[in-house]
């Protein structure tokens, strides 16, 4: 085989995807792939036989999604440009704002036919300090609003509220999340039509609590009268894949040293911002 690679297996994709739509059919809650954790846009006949569309964090990442994907197209940036908004009114089914500045920037351009949300910080962290990067619950946080920004706001045109606090958890997180934001925004959850858990939620891991996730989606669902969205990334793609790599050389300097024809500048980013150690099968031969 030509090195480097990516080879992806079908076969796992779909069983990952079969454990999430097993969840869509015990709760009745919509799943979207988040495109940045997984844009494989070939294998988007498969996902797309189980889940019920996208979540993108650009307009390029939402032509994706519609164009390639197929169905629902959800939307979440930091902030958004006048040009970049103005795109995504034309491809998407649902935007969520990051503050109310965007909201009433953008109110006199919201069309009819599009859901727009806000994306809320409960200020719960349930995150291993190791990821404490990715924490959009951390003191300083850029990501979402806080309760008590909300005094004195208007709310119309919102129908739903986004929160998304969890990287590469278990389902007992979730539990804690969804406590703060009941105690936090309780008042508001009534009149809302939707709320997405966001991502983070690993539930294709062996020893993920799937029967948790359930419960805790059907009981807010229950209490609150709202559809329930998740939007996982990683989870779709989760062990289906490897990076093929050669060893061009080794180099001897107090011990052995592969050269790889790969690097994670590359190929596997996310080992330069977070303390991940790939797998590498092998290594010890």
């Amino acid at each position: 085989m030509k090195t480097p690679a990516f080879i992806v297996d079908e076969n796992l994709i779909r069983r990952n995807c079969e454990m999430l739509a097993d969840v869509k059919a015990r709760t009745g809650c919509k799943v979207l792939l988040a495109l940045k954790g997984f844009a494989l846009w070939p294998l988007f006949p498969v996902v797309r036989e189980y889940l019920d569309g996208v979540c993108a964090s650009s307009p390029w990442e939402a032509r994706l999604g519609r164009e390639e994907f197929g169905k629902e197209v959800h939307a979440f940036a930091a902030a958004y440009s006048e040009a970049d908004f103005a795109e995504l009114l034309t491809l998407c089914d649902e935007i969520d704002f990051n503050s109310f500045a965007q909201l009433q920037r953008f109110r006199p351009h919201m069309q009819d036919g599009i859901k727009f949300g806000l994306r809320i910080n409960p200020e719960c962290s349930t995150q291993d300090p190791a990821h404490a990067i990715y924490d959009p619950c951390a003191p300083g946080s850029r990501l979402g609003i806080r309760r008590k920004d909300f005094e004195g706001q208007v709310l119309s045109g919102i129908t739903g509220l986004h929160f998304h606090t969890l990287c590469e958890q278990n389902s007992d997180d979730l539990a804690t999340t969804l406590k703060a934001i009941e105690a936090q925004f309780g008042d508001i959850l009534p009149h809302m039509e939707w709320v997405n858990f966001g991502g983070g939620h690993h539930v294709t891991r062996d020893d993920y609590d799937i029967e948790l996730l359930v419960k805790l989606i059907n009981d807010f669902k229950a209490k609150y009268d709202v559809q329930v969205i998740l939007e996982p990334g990683e989870a779709v793609a989760l062990n289906a894949g490897v990076l093929v790599a050669s060893v061009l050389d080794i180099i001897d300097n107090d011990g052995a040293i592969a050269i790889l024809d790969v690097s994670c500048t590359c190929h596997m980013p996310d080992v330069l911002e977070m303390p991940y150690r790939p797998e590498i099968d092998g290594a010890a031969l």
